[in-house]
């Protein structure tokens, strides 16, 4: 136990930051399709008998090395034109929609009938339920990727959306990016799911979906494939026959329909971020403090084993920093890389950092 504690003032001794810490990913579209497999049927796809969204990994998902990437899906609002009783999943494609919406905007507060109406997707940052984006896909990243959230400004989608033959050519495709968010907050509301900003394609002036930085999802549009001047993709899983956006969601099950949007990403890349707390302790040993050492060893004999007259001022060498609470009770320790010489000639101030 120690012989003597230093108290430490709070107002001047204790304080709080926080530090950002972030990684670029690249996600390239050759991950996503036909790296480890033929598509659709790569080892890297996970398809749930559920059938209401797939996996992504970075390897086949049956080995010990895979890393789960994001999850797929797509889903369309209730009561809007690609909703119908005899289309393929309806209702779980309708609930995919509600299942996102529900959780990253929440309700309106008005009513329809007994019941409080459900927020939908909007192409802008007004939250009042004008320019809907009532068919989605959905890309849910992995916790692993985000960490605590997606930097702002740093999202970018690349889409192809030509025909099937054209699903490799660059001038066949859109670019989504965050590009009007800024950390200041400049561009960006705030709901349920936390921040959100507006997905766009800058050279074609196109709305192409929102990305919510702290729940790590993208949430694109289904026009993005159908917008004026594209070409209708084929998504179909030969290179026969045609199909629009609409039929695919329609006619394809959950799974199809995400096995042909998957052939149309060439690269996602963000920066994510990671958030640390910290406590700093200033630690001050005044001069004629922590002289002398509480280790027994610094005894031989009833003398201090550092003097060799007895009319010398002890010495101590500091190697550890211990935390106490008011009780005295240990709560902390912090070693420090090399003992530090402690006699009444000097004075120490040492930095603690608590991360968290």
């Amino acid at each position: 136990m120690p012989r003597s504690y230093q108290p430490i003032t709070p107002a001047s001794d204790v304080q709080t930051t926080r530090t950002h810490l972030h990684e670029v990913l690249p996600l390239t579209g050759t991950i996503v399709s036909a790296t480890y497999g033929t598509f659709p049927d790569e080892g890297n796809i996970k398809n749930y008998t559920h059938g209401m969204f797939q996996s992504v990994y970075d390897y086949p998902f049956l080995s010990s090395s895979a890393n789960h990437i994001f999850d797929l899906s797509v889903g369309y609002a209730s009561g809007s034109t690609d909703a119908a009783a005899a289309n393929t999943q309806n209702s779980k494609k309708i609930n995919m929609y509600n299942i996102h919406a529900q959780t990253l905007l929440g309700f309106t507060g008005s009513l329809t009938g007994s019941n409080t109406q459900l927020r939908k997707f909007e192409s802008d940052l007004k939250l009042d339920q004008s320019g809907t984006m009532n068919s989605c896909i959905f890309i849910d990243f992995s916790r692993l990727l985000v960490k605590d959230e997606i930097k702002k400004n740093t999202f970018s989608l690349t889409l192809m959306t030509g025909a099937w033959t054209d699903a490799g050519r660059s001038d066949m495709g859109l670019t989504l990016t965050d590009a009007n968010a800024r950390v200041d907050g400049t561009g960006i509301n705030s709901t349920n799911g936390g921040d959100y900003a507006i997905l766009v394609d800058t050279t074609n002036d196109i709305t192409g979906g929102v990305v919510f930085y702290q729940a790590g999802i993208a949430v694109i549009t289904s026009s993005v494939f159908s917008h004026s001047g594209a070409l209708i993709p084929d998504y179909h899983s030969t290179s026969a026959g045609t199909a629009s956006i609409r039929q695919c969601l329609q006619s394809a099950s959950i799974s199809g329909a995400c096995d042909s949007l998957r052939h149309r990403i060439m690269n996602i890349s963000f920066n994510n971020t990671t958030q640390i707390n910290s406590t700093i302790y200033t630690c001050r040993a005044g001069y004629n403090s922590f002289n002398y050492s509480s280790n027994p060893t610094y005894l031989s004999g009833a003398k201090i084993r550092v003097k060799n007259i007895a009319s010398d001022n002890p010495i101590s060498y500091v190697t550890t920093v211990g935390l106490y609470n008011s009780q005295n009770e240990l709560l902390a320790v912090a070693k420090l890389s090399e003992p530090l010489k402690k006699s009444v000639e000097n004075e120490l101030t040492i930095r603690v950092r608590l991360d968290y």
